[in-house]
């Protein structure tokens, strides 16, 4: 199930990485862009891949909910808001596959991406970056900046100097070249977006604008719009357009303003303008995003150069494009499957280094119906990485473990820290506990179980890509032995 905004690049990704796991695929693109999934599907058929493999099912949103309670659908891909994928997971929740297993589920689901730009940027290169990631695609990338957090020593130079920058985007029809910004996808989603940038101005929060003139005024157009907030806690659900919250913060109050992005529960992309490896290290440490950006936008990631999917309320994982996909999509796993070693340099241009690594997921929650699968579950957390929390359905079998881990084990159900769940049991009880799951608050959190007596270890981690721009903070010395 692919969205919109992407009409040809996700989509084609979804149903190549199924159709590459040996799968049957059924296609259902957004209800606003059929057309395209169309050819692709046509070019798709005429390229080999047999009628019977791949399905085309155009439609609305009845037509992507009737497919995923179709008994016979054994995974679902999908792109879209964190309140749809939340409804997939819930429809899933209710059935096993043939083995008794769970449906998978790959949802990626947008964010509220930050950037920050500390007093040692360089300011002209962090305006561009900013202004390509609010702006680019009128602001309709799940990861665009939402959010610019400024060193307040720079902030009035800043964003003087972004302002200026604003006011030369000429926003109207995508077919000129002289058209800096297209419309929104519809004029509801027009409405939306106004309709916020209204309330934050009744709020009292200053707001400025990119000039809207001619036919542009007249269709689902919104201006590149930039709001000064005074709080991250202000901002709720993502807003999906042309609109950046700056918020200025003080020389020591970096950890502040990067808890509050945490705060709001997404992690899919950030961004860090600064020529100070401390702080560049600092940051990337504090905040729980997939894909971190130094020294460059926040948009455009490559597939095999930046694997790209968050955590959170960004998405369930694996990564587009990252060495785990494709084995989410398989019914067996491969005997050799092994998270790859941590990190892995990965191939990009000239100029620019970016790194992979795994780290522990953080809470999983083990719920068992024995002592012996209880310990498999918390040596499977611990293994990982991860803080092993005891489900109270299975408190009654603590007592029954080593002393080791009866030691390693927490009580409850780690709350909204939670991050994913092992399950040993029947059927009947595996689905309570998937519908019980689906109706927590929060981001989709995905249930495993044992297959041929062990836990998929690497699903119990989450990537991260690190891209660096090495040639912004004073030269790439590398280039230099280009003879």
């Amino acid at each position: 199930i692919s969205p919109w905004n992407f009409p040809l690049a996700i989509f084609t990704g979804q149903v190549a990485a199924a159709l590459a796991a040996g799968n049957a695929v059924l296609a259902k693109p957004a209800g606003e862009t059929p057309l395209i999934a169309a050819w692709a599907v046509r070019l798709l058929h005429e390229a080999g891949v047999p009628p019977g493999a791949l399905h085309l099912l155009p439609g609305g949103g009845e037509v992507g909910a009737r497919l995923v309670s179709d008994a016979r659908v054994r995974g679902v891909i999908f792109t879209g808001s964190t309140e749809v994928a939340r409804s997939i997971q819930a429809t899933l929740a209710r059935r096993l596959d043939a083995r008794g297993r769970p449906i998978p589920l790959i949802a990626e689901t947008g964010g509220q991406n930050a950037m920050v730009v500390d007093s040692s940027a360089l300011p002209e290169q962090a305006v561009a970056d900013i202004i390509a990631s609010a702006f680019d695609s009128a602001g309709q990338r799940c990861s665009a900046a939402r959010i610019l957090l400024v060193q307040e020593d720079i902030a009035p130079g800043l964003l003087a100097m972004l302002k200026g920058a604003m006011a030369e985007l000429r926003t109207g029809n995508p077919d000129r070249l002289s058209t800096d910004t297209g419309p929104v996808i519809t004029a509801r989603a027009r409405d939306g977006i106004l309709a916020h940038i209204q309330a934050m101005a009744e709020r009292g929060r200053a707001v400025f604008q990119a000039p809207l003139a001619g036919e542009a005024a007249l269709g689902s157009f919104v201006p590149p719009t930039l709001i000064e907030i005074e709080s991250i806690a202000e901002l709720g659900r993502e807003v999906f357009g042309p609109v950046l919250h700056v918020l200025p913060y003080r020389r020591g109050g970096l950890d502040k303003v990067i808890g509050g992005v945490n705060a709001l529960g997404y992690g899919l992309t950030f961004g860090i303008h600064s020529r100070i490896d401390e702080t560049i290290a600092r940051a990337s440490a504090l905040i729980e995003a997939g894909n971190i950006y130094v020294n460059r936008n926040i948009i455009g990631a490559v597939v095999g150069v930046q694997p790209f999917g968050g955590f959170g309320r960004s998405g369930t994982g694996p990564k587009a494009g990252g060495p785990l996909y494709l084995g989410r999509l398989l019914s067996v796993r491969p005997r050799n499957a092994a998270p790859p070693r941590q990190p892995v340099e990965l191939p990009g241009p000239v100029g620019e280094q970016n790194s992979y690594r795994l780290e522990p997921r953080g809470a999983v929650l083990c719920r068992a119906a024995s002592a012996e699968g209880l310990a498999r579950q918390v040596e499977a957390a611990l293994a990982s990485g991860n803080a092993a929390h005891l489900s109270a359905a299975s408190a009654h079998l603590l007592d029954a473990l080593p002393e080791a881990l009866r030691a390693a084990i927490r009580q409850g159900d780690a709350g909204h820290d939670l991050a994913a769940a092992l399950f040993e049991g029947d059927g009947p009880g595996l689905i309570a506990f998937q519908e019980e799951l689906a109706r927590r608050p929060g981001p989709v959190i995905s249930v495993f179980t044992e297959t041929d007596g062990f836990y998929p270890l690497e699903y119990l981690l989450r990537e991260r890509v690190v891209s660096v721009n090495t040639a912004a903070a004073g030269g790439n010395a590398s280039l230099m032995t280009i003879g």
